[in-house]
């Protein structure tokens, strides 16, 4: 048993101070003090102790990609992200070819069986986000258009115990019947719209029909107008669909961080939508096979479309932390943790400080820079 104490321990209702986190690979309570007997006592410095973090849409860290099918890029993307205090994370797969996809497929089901023992140094894999091939080509973005396909449920049947999310263009034709069969089949499953011309009114439908989140708000999709409220109205209205954002400041002007986070509240989920320049310098890179420069926070195509980020998941949580100061930090913090974790249904272990889930933490000064991860009561980055 372990017991962290001088921590800022952040939970779903609010930041506990003077108090000793204990664990082993389970959380067991949050305890006085002067409860400490035999525990094995870290102590956090006065740093803030949040739960590991999710990220749910990340292609690649490090000059890696999930869609090059590599298992020691995967494994080197998971050690990457934990020093940036992430615990639990979806590799992120692109538009590209079926066999490229299935390549993809089968190394990350290697490395996420991998992730799940004691000595893998790394954050945990959840399962798979598949961003595309299901998309529109009017709104590919930084997809590869060649390999753009009508919504496949067979394809979609056969890896259901990896995909935990996957994006869709519902207003391309058999689409949103492919929508319902699947939603049908695999209810557990994230359907997400994305990289879509859908109207306000297309975009409803494909909620009623079981989409239930929104690949990168306002990016790659029909935009808010007051007489056509396009994708980004639906998602700020609808209940029922979670949101993400790539709060990077680039994608997203800042301004709207507030509006965002009123609107959905707990629906909305922080993610980083990184390449492989993550976590290296400016230069060129690839994304699904097509290049892309690297300048500061901008990522973008030869013809300079947006093409991905560098954003780290903890960068996200200051960016929207410091855009938004009357928003409390542990509000803030869940966005990145336990929204995440419920969008894609592994809220009963992961996501929050909160008596029998995993042990997952990570600890954080003011601004939010990583210095420990714990993943199942075991540090797996220490700065």
């Amino acid at each position: 048993m372990k017991a962290i104490i001088n921590g800022k321990i952040v939970t779903p209702n609010g930041i506990i101070e003077d108090m000793a986190l204990i664990y082993d690979e389970k959380i067991q309570g949050i305890v006085d003090l002067d409860q400490i007997s035999d525990e094995e006592v870290i102590d956090a410095e006065g740093k803030y102790v949040l739960p590991g973090l999710v990220d749910m849409h990340i292609h690649g860290y490090l000059g890696e990609d999930a869609s090059d099918g590599e298992e020691d890029g995967i494994r080197k993307m998971a050690k990457g992200v934990a020093a940036n205090g992430v615990t639990s994370w979806l590799p992120t797969t692109m538009t590209v070819s079926y066999e490229a996809l299935e390549k993809a497929f089968a190394a990350i089901r290697n490395v996420m069986a991998e992730s799940k023992k004691d000595d893998f140094e790394g954050a945990e894999i959840m399962g798979i986000n598949a961003e595309g091939p299901f998309i529109n080509a009017a709104k590919k973005g930084a997809q590869a258009g060649e390999h753009i396909r009508t919504c496949d449920p067979e394809f979609i049947d056969k890896y259901s115990d990896l995909i935990k999310v996957f994006t869709v263009a519902p207003e391309v034709k058999g689409n949103m019947r492919a929508i319902r069969e699947i939603k049908k089949a695999h209810p557990e499953m994230l359907i997400s719209m994305g990289h879509t011309s859908a109207t306000f009114e297309q975009a409803e439908k494909a909620v009623r029909a079981g989409v239930r989140h929104v690949t990168h708000l306002f990016n790659a999709q029909t935009p808010l107008a007051h007489r056509d409220p396009g994708v980004v109205g639906c998602a700020l209205c609808e209940s029922r669909v979670s949101a993400e954002l790539i709060a990077d400041m680039f994608h997203v002007n800042k301004a709207l961080f507030k509006v965002v986070a009123d609107a959905k509240k707990d629906k909305l989920v922080l993610i980083t939508d990184c390449t492989r320049a993550g976590g290296l310098t400016d230069g060129e890179y690839t994304l699904g096979g097509q290049p892309i420069f690297v300048k500061g926070v901008e990522c973008r195509l030869a013809d300079g479309t947006i093409a991905g980020s560098v954003l780290k998941l903890n960068e996200a949580v200051r960016n929207m932390h410091n855009s938004y100061r009357r928003m409390p930090l542990h509000k803030v913090v869940k966005m990145a943790s336990l929204n995440p974790a419920k969008a894609i249904g592994i809220d009963k272990t992961k996501g929050s400080i909160e008596v029998g889930k995993d042990a997952d933490f990570c600890f954080a000064d003011d601004q939010i820079n990583i210095s420990r991860t714990i993943l199942r009561g075991r540090t797996i980055y220490e700065a």
